[in-house]
């Protein structure tokens, strides 16, 4: 028998059967299908709730040896007070100043001369006063360790478990807005930063990452090279972007690469790397500034429904794939127009060729990346049309 996994993805596939059978026979095995993948599905939810109970178990042990050892320190730091209050008559102040300097070992001069009971105490709590301080030292950094373990391991996993991602490469002043876009844009991404210092606020924005050179070979593939759709290189120099670029490409040869070149020398070498695009940011700000001036509606126009986030009017990309009803249909035959009410602005074909305002009689293509305009309920419909077999144009 198939694992459930393998049989579940077929289902998703369309290719469940080797074979032909009768529709009653088909419909039941169907039927059984479903039945052992939805029982898959809740013994493994049923597992992540035991380990997720372990955890929490673990974490609440934790945290009752800390509050033990607190408890003991302080027990401790009582007897010593009160026990020079009674032993040798003193203060309560004194008697706390001299236990807190022999329970530390500070090793000041004592505060007044002691009895031989006061010494034996003094003795009691230099050695329960060290043990404690210890104890309360340990149980912290136990937990501290543990907690950042499972946050860590918790992330590895989630990395995992990534496909079709992007990886940005550094987190400096344009990594860091290129990650708020990328989450506006709802785009799974993983962050691979060399200077640890940044841990804080990556932690802070909840983002997944890894410390260290992004040009590293066994980093690149801990981020999911091998599965990631695109490449982001914005580390501090052009040298690391190239050497970035380059060891992504030899691992992922599909893998799209967008770099960034401080110097126009460094734009054929991020090329000749295997960048597919290469932006310049000087070149690219003083552009915008110019079309600001010249053109401001129009520059506003693009930047609304580029980041629009009210859905009533945004722009996206959508990839015609083999599969779709639209393959071998032209525009005026589809209902993109009359029922969707999108428009569509450009066809992308190949690396090359952008087909600007296409005409009613273009027919789609496998693998044509559609830019429309239109709300985005209608664009996501447009874009199940794009991807579903079987769905009427």
């Amino acid at each position: 028998m198939r694992p459930l996994r393998a049989i579940s993805r077929n289902i998703a596939d369309g290719g469940v059967f080797s074979k032909p059978c009768g529709a009653a026979e088909g419909k039941g095995q169907r039927l059984v299908l479903s039945r052992r993948v939805e029982y898959d599905r809740s013994v493994a939810q049923h597992r992540q709730t035991i380990e997720q109970g372990r955890r929490s178990r673990r974490g609440d042990a934790g945290a009752r040896q800390l509050g033990l050892a607190v408890t003991i320190l302080l027990a401790t730091a009582a007897i010593g007070a009160f026990g020079y209050v009674a032993i040798e008559g003193w203060s309560l102040s004194d008697a706390l100043y001299m236990t807190l300097i022999s329970m530390t070992t500070t090793g000041f001069q004592e505060v007044r001369q002691l009895s031989t009971a006061g010494r034996a105490l003094t003795a009691f709590l230099i050695v329960a006063g060290l043990a404690s301080l210890a104890h309360v030292g340990g149980r912290t950094l136990q937990i501290a360790v543990e907690h950042y373990l499972v946050r860590r391991g918790r992330m590895d996993k989630n990395i995992a478990r990534l496909r079709d991602h992007v990886i940005l490469c550094g987190y400096g002043r344009m990594g860091r807005h290129i990650a708020e876009d990328l989450t506006e844009a709802r785009v799974d991404f993983v962050i691979i930063e060399a200077d640890p210092e940044t841990k804080d606020d990556l932690d802070e924005h909840g983002y997944l990452y890894l410390i260290g050179n992004a040009s590293n070979d066994d980093l690149l593939k801990e981020a999911g090279v091998e599965r990631a759709k695109g490449l982001i290189a914005v580390v501090s120099s052009d040298a690391e972007n190239v050497y970035t670029t380059l060891t992504a490409k030899s691992i992922n040869p599909s893998i799209t690469i967008v770099a960034r070149a401080v110097s126009d020398d460094s734009e054929p070498k991020l090329r000749t790397a295997g960048a597919d695009r290469v932006i310049k940011p000087y070149e690219l700000v003083g552009r915008r500034i110019a079309q600001l001036v010249i053109r401001p509606a129009m520059v506003e126009f693009v930047d609304t429904i580029a980041r629009s986030h009210s859905g009533e009017i945004t722009m996206e990309e959508i990839t015609v794939t083999g599969t779709s009803a639209l393959v071998g249909v032209a525009l005026k035959d589809t209902t993109i127009r009359s029922k969707l009410n999108v428009i569509v602005v450009a066809i992308r074909r190949g690396t090359d060729d952008l087909v600007y305002n296409p005409g009613p009689t273009i027919v789609f293509e496998p693998g044509d990346v559609l830019i429309a305009i239109g709300r985005k309920t209608d664009l996501k419909e447009l874009s199940t049309l794009c991807g579903a077999a079987g769905s009427g144009a």
